[in-house]
């Protein structure tokens, strides 16, 4: 008797083990990219708050990809929050060029600011405002 035998009506291949058929089941290969920080809070949000959606992602193979893209589209935004809470709060190049502590402690306390408010779900967030409404569909 063959160990592996093929199904026709449903298309898969079987392995005989003992006396049982079991599906030879493999999950589909999945490309590996960096996840950073963003994507690292948004996979910690979906394990918790969205198991559904992560289980779809992780069994068709598109967990990783779709991590990465937030992960992106997070680190491509946050200079800009930076940049608008700064000038939201007056600090300047003028205050740069008259003295550099001020301004660096300044800009540190805004990036400290969008930092600590991000949301459970990775998304973005400076004094309140939601600046990721939307993306990746969560």
């Amino acid at each position: 008797m063959d160990k592996y035998i093929y199904n026709e009506k449903n298309g898969l291949w079987y392995e005989l083990q003992g006396d049982y058929d079991l599906p030879c089941l493999k999950l589909p290969e999945e490309e590996t990219a960096h996840i950073g920080i963003w994507g690292q809070r948004h996979l910690q949000y979906l394990k918790q708050h969205r198991k559904v959606l992560y289980s779809e992602l992780l069994t068709s193979g598109k967990l990783n990809s779709y991590l990465a893209d937030i992960d992106r589209q997070a680190e491509e935004m946050f200079p800009r929050l930076v940049k608008e809470l700064a000038e939201k709060e007056g600090v300047t190049e003028a205050i740069k060029a008259e003295n550099q502590m001020p301004w660096v402690q300044k800009m540190n306390a805004d990036w400290l600011v969008i930092q600590d408010n991000s949301t459970p779900d990775g998304s973005l967030t400076a004094a309140g405002g939601d600046y990721t409404a939307g993306i990746g569909g969560s």
